[in-house]
């Protein structure tokens, strides 16, 4: 299924861009500046997708995107699975060890995800923008334990969060046309990968503890990024299609590397306005599970388990697109929200609900 998804997503684009006799909206090409980003509301892409467009030689961009996602109740591939269900049909990874019951006894219940993402963009030449973004991240998450080795007593309910730099990711926009671009990139290890917190066993106690992977900020290794951009102008409308990779080839200091991640999205924005543009989006991401094991990891919990971390999730989203005029020109502000119409998780893992992002760019 998620290879179909992805070649389907990656079609649209390559036979999009092979219709080159195809009338389309043609002043981009002709106002260098306009083509890369202020001429038009969709010129660039939904907010939710990053290194969509490319500034002429010298331009600058400056953007800040506030991103907030919800994750509520648990699914094993795409069935839905209770807490108690969990503790009484999932094995513990770790059974055998000291300390460790046979059986999952901790759940997750909801889990919120926050992050502040501070950008740049820089024209080096009219073919090769540069781009960078600094990340912010806060976790915080709902759990439950259930009292001893086995059954469905419910101990209590606790929480854990986490907050602070998450990983740099710098890049390059490398156009092949006026449509066309490829990303190469590096994520920079900026992120903690050694978060603690207080949490409550299945024998009454709280100790402190790493805790588990989602709960971590970075991960620990220098990750290379790729992708390929290609976008398209018409009278009143556009649209576009983006694959965009991150590869983690190299294990942290911990002996683990967190899982490849695939991303595949294709959009088309509709002028309201010169300056006011709506788009509907589909966007997919297929993400790996952990290789290797951080020895401070673990328990009787699903995310402490490397081989509970992959999933795949194919989602909806519309967004929204205001573009200043006259003293305001070169500002953009931008939303859009998108839910999942299909997920599948190497579980139990908690769901996602929703996401939003709201963001901020000014072009010069």
């Amino acid at each position: 299924m998620r290879y179909i998804i992805f070649s389907l997503l990656m079609v649209i684009s390559l036979i999009n861009n092979a219709n080159a006799s195809q009338k389309y909206h043609s002043s981009a090409r002709t106002d260098h500046h306009k083509h890369h980003g202020v001429g038009r509301a969709d010129s660039h892409a939904p907010i939710g997708v990053m290194g969509d467009h490319r500034h002429a030689k010298g331009g600058w961009m400056f953007s800040y995107r506030f991103m907030t996602m919800s994750m509520q109740d648990n699914q094993i591939n795409n069935d839905n699975i209770s807490p108690s269900e969990i503790v009484t049909q999932q094995e513990n990874t770790f059974a055998g060890q000291p300390m460790q019951p046979p059986m999952l006894r901790v759940t997750p219940l909801n889990m919120d995800m926050k992050m502040h993402m501070m950008g740049s963009m820089y024209g080096l030449t009219d073919n090769i923008t540069l781009m960078g973004m600094l990340n912010y991240v806060s976790n915080d998450m709902s759990l439950q334990t259930f009292k001893g080795g086995l059954g469905t007593e419910s101990l209590g309910l606790f929480k854990t969060n986490t907050g602070g730099l998450g990983d740099t990711k710098i890049s390059a926009l490398i156009g092949i046309n006026d449509e066309l671009h490829f990303t190469i990139g590096l994520s920079l290890p900026t992120g903690e990968y050694h978060e603690t917190g207080k949490i409550l066993t299945p024998r009454g106690t709280q100790p402190t503890v790493r805790l588990p992977y989602p709960m971590q900020l970075g991960s620990g290794s220098w990750d290379p990024i790729a992708g390929l951009t290609w976008k398209r102008s018409f009278d009143n409308w556009s649209m576009g299609t983006q694959w965009l990779s991150t590869f983690r080839p190299f294990y942290n200091s911990d002996k683990y590397r967190l899982g490849n991640e695939h991303k595949a999205t294709a959009w088309a924005s509709l002028l309201v306005k010169n300056n006011v543009s709506v788009s509907l989006r589909v966007a997919y991401v297929d993400r790996g599970n952990i290789k290797g094991l951080d020895k401070r990891i673990k328990g009787p919990i699903q995310t402490a388990d490397p081989k509970k971390q992959g999933r795949r999730l194919l989602e909806l989203g519309i967004g929204v697109n205001f573009l200043g005029s006259d003293q305001f020109t070169g500002h953009r502000i931008s939303g859009e929200i998108l839910a999942p119409i299909y997920q599948n998780l190497d579980g139990p893992q908690l769901k996602t609900n929703w996401r939003a992002t709201l963001g901020y760019q000014y072009a010069f």
